[in-house]
């Protein structure tokens, strides 16, 4: 598990951590993707995961499917990643919280990612 620091001009404005198996292709999971509430409607959301996303397809080319879960109450966060382009598998955690996935390969055109 890989824990990382959002910031911006030097100010930390979230976290999330990477739960991964090495070169698998399925096996990456975000966890704990939060933006602190202070920071909050601002689109940093937005732009985090995006270049989360980005991060991974970098650091991890071997990476095709990304995953992460949602509480089912958490609306703003499943809109937000809905709207990026994650889907549900319509199942859910030990935690009931609802598993998301991300297709890098079917959501990239050509190198470069598009913005939600």
């Amino acid at each position: 598990m890989d824990p990382y620091v959002l910031l911006v001009d030097k100010t930390i404005i979230g976290v999330f951590y990477l739960s991964y198996t090495p070169d698998s292709k399925d096996n990456y999971w975000i966890g704990g993707f939060q933006i602190d509430k202070r920071h909050q409607g601002k689109g940093y959301g937005s732009q985090a995961l995006l270049q989360i996303v980005k991060f991974v397809k970098e650091r991890h080319p071997a990476c095709c499917l990304l995953s992460l879960t949602v509480e089912k109450d958490n609306l703003h966060a499943i809109h937000l990643y809905e709207k990026f382009g994650f889907t549900s598998e319509k199942k859910e955690n030990e935690y009931a919280e609802v598993i998301y996935t991300f297709d890098l390969e079917k959501n990239i055109f050509g190198n470069e990612l598009t913005r939600p």
